[in-house]
């Protein structure tokens, strides 16, 4: 192996887009194959990346919830064709908007004065999983604004979701592909389904198993010190200064909420355990079983075609499908990685990349939000000269 091009390469994202931290970490076959660190985790530049940083997951969560539903499948407590109503009631007479512009941009979303019709179907957990629900990603919604001013900022996880029933869809269940809050509905099945916090569950099942230490929802006193610096990129010149706090936590929608789509904060070792579990068939290194390799299979299965499919590339995907929580490579001509490759992203640069045919995951972060150059130029290369280096 030879990973000197994407060492340089990672090297150079400081001077070419102005990056002040990175970090990446690959495994194979259960063994770390590349570590590198750039740039410094705090704002006056004095302290270098560690091994011990935190950072905001973001939408890197999804992958996590949608292992915890698919835990729950397996132990038969769900099946993905179930109706959600069966473990949130609440998602009844559902109204759904009579027309909406899923790619005008800014989207605006539904709200109490869009005209609707009620909801024809239902939506079922695989609706949720795949992001083809219908359902919004409006956290600014007046139903949520209205459960925190209501609570005083303290509403439960469940409180949160069961807010998110009154919000309009953007679009009947199963005719669209839609990026939306369909995964921190699914944290609320979860807690319904175990009978138990989210953030339990997923330490339970899948944290202390793996012997990870680190993923939390909340911010204390402890994870503030190692949390790197968050900055915002300017949308107008592209230059990052420092996130506003209200910026960093706008998917922590009540003090108590535990967010299934965004929610989590984490290290680059702990992230990398959970991958490197996924590409090696399931199965840790430290013998634990997350997932069965059928399981497995049915996470990084293409489930959109069409109009959906089109939806979902017209995102910036270009050459993957989605499956249950994941992109799903559907196109091997777009990369390096074979086809089965899956993985997702966050809203702050993580990317996380499970390879169940060669066994290999690659983790990277950056800690931007706002920076869409990031998914368009240097996830892919990163990942193409990850490639390059392992063969």
């Amino acid at each position: 192996m030879n990973f000197n091009k994407l060492e340089a390469f990672q090297d150079s994202l400081q001077e070419v887009y102005g990056i002040p931290a990175t970090d990446c970490k690959i495994t194979k076959d259960h063994q770390v194959v590349y570590r590198h660190m750039t740039g410094c985790r705090d704002y006056a530049g004095q302290f270098p990346v560690s091994d011990q940083d935190l950072y905001r997951l973001y939408s890197a969560t999804k992958v996590i919830t949608a292992t915890a539903v698919l835990q729950l499948m397996e132990r038969k407590k769900l099946d993905l064709y179930d109706d959600v109503r069966r473990f949130l009631p609440e998602f009844t007479n559902l109204k759904a908007a009579d027309q909406f512009e899923l790619d005008h941009f800014p989207i605006e979303w539904p709200n109490e004065n869009t005209k609707c019709h009620l909801m024809h179907g239902c939506i079922r957990i695989i609706d949720l999983l795949t992001m083809t629900a219908g359902l919004s990603y409006d956290t600014e919604a007046a139903p949520l604004r209205e459960i925190k001013k209501a609570s005083n900022d303290k509403a439960s996880t469940r409180e949160v979701i069961s807010a998110m029933a009154q919000m309009p869809l953007i679009y009947e269940p199963q005719t669209r592909w839609g990026y939306s809050l369909a995964h921190d509905v699914l944290a609320g099945v979860v807690e319904a389904v175990s009978d138990m916090p989210f953030s339990q569950y997923l330490h339970k099942y899948i944290f202390d198993p793996l012997e990870l230490k680190d993923f939390t929802f909340h911010v204390g006193p402890k994870e503030e010190q190692r949390l790197s610096a968050l900055y915002a990129a300017d949308f107008d010149t592209g230059r990052f200064s420092p996130a506003s706090q209200e910026m960093a936590s706008r998917f922590q929608l009540t003090q108590n909420y535990e967010s299934g789509g965004a929610g989590l904060i984490g290290s680059v070792d702990d992230y990398s355990v959970f991958l490197d579990a996924l590409c090696g068939g399931g199965k840790a290194a430290n013998g634990y079983r997350l997932l069965s390799p059928g399981t497995l299979s049915l996470l990084s299965t293409n489930y959109i075609t069409g109009k959906m499919l089109e939806d979902f590339q017209a995102t910036g995907k270009k050459g993957y499908g989605y499956g249950l929580g994941v992109r799903v490579l559907i196109d091997s001509s777009c990369s390096r990685s074979p086809l089965g490759e899956f993985g997702w992203d966050g809203a702050a640069g993580a990317f996380a990349l499970a390879d169940p045919v060669n066994h290999i995951s690659i983790f990277y972060v950056q800690h931007i939000l706002g920076f869409p150059k990031v998914y368009s130029e240097i996830h892919p290369k990163l990942r193409d000269l990850a490639y390059e280096g392992i063969f």
